[in-house]
C-alpha cells in the first residue's frame, strides 16, 4: 500500500442538518475530548511497521503484536483480525456498501488503523459524529451505538480488528436512512 498523508479529522453534524456541521477540528486532543463525552474511546497510537504489499493477517498482526496484546489484556478480548484492502479490490463495492447503512452492534466496535483511512459516522442523540481514521488511530465504538462506516469509493485500508466474542459483532441494521444524507467519504 501506498504511505498516506491524511490526516485524522471529525466533523459534528446534527442530525437533521446533514450538510451543516457544527463543529470541524483535525485537533487529535478536541476529537478525544468530544468522542469520550458520548463514550467513544479515541487515542492515537504508533503504527510505524511498514507492511509488506500483499500481506495477509498473521503477518500484520505480528507487526502490532505489542500493541494487540496490549488491548487484549487491557479489554478482555479473545480475538482478533485484520481487514485490509487494497485500491482496486474487486469485492471493495460490495464491502462498502454493506457498512454503509446506520446499524449497531452486541459488543464494542475496535478498530486500530495501521494503513489508510476510513470513516466512521456516530449517530448518538440528536448529533452524528463524522470520525475519518487514518493510520496510527484507535477508536472504540460501544456496543449499540447506532453508527455506519465508509471505506470510500476506491478503498485503501488496514485495520486491526479486537473482538470478545466475534458472534457479537453482527450488525443489526436499524432501517433508517439516515445515512444516505451525510455527505461520503471522498465526496
Amino acid at each position: 500500500m501506498t504511505a498516506t498523508t491524511a490526516t485524522t479529522f471529525m466533523r459534528i453534524f446534527r442530525d437533521d442538518r446533514p450538510q451543516e456541521a457544527v463543529l470541524e477540528t483535525s485537533d487529535g486532543d478536541i476529537i478525544a475530548s468530544e468522542l469520550d463525552e458520548i463514550g467513544v474511546r479515541f487515542e492515537r497510537w504508533d503504527a510505524d511497521a511498514e507492511l509488506p504489499a500483499g500481506a495477509d493477517q498473521a503477518t500484520v498482526i505480528e507487526a502490532y503484536r505489542s500493541s494487540v496484546d496490549k488491548l487484549m489484556s487491557e479489554c478482555s478480548y479473545t480475538s482478533v483480525d485484520v481487514i485490509r484492502l487494497e485500491r482496486g479490490a474487486p469485492n471493495a463495492g460490495a464491502l462498502r456498501t454493506k457498512f454503509l447503512d446506520e446499524h449497531q452492534h452486541g459488543e464494542d466496535e475496535v478498530r486500530f488503523f495501521v494503513e489508510g483511512r476510513g470513516a466512521f459516522y456516530l449517530h448518538v442523540g440528536p448529533r452524528v459524529y463524522q470520525v475519518i481514521c487514518v493510520r496510527g488511530d484507535l477508536i472504540g465504538v460501544p456496543a449499540g451505538t447506532k453508527h455506519w462506516f465508509d471505506m470510500g469509493p476506491d478503498p485503501e485500508f488496514t485495520a486491526v480488528r479486537l473482538f470478545i466474542n466475534p458472534d457479537g459483532w453482527v450488525a443489526k441494521f436499524t432501517g433508517d436512512t439516515i445515512a444516505s444524507q451525510f455527505p461520503k467519504l471522498d465526496s
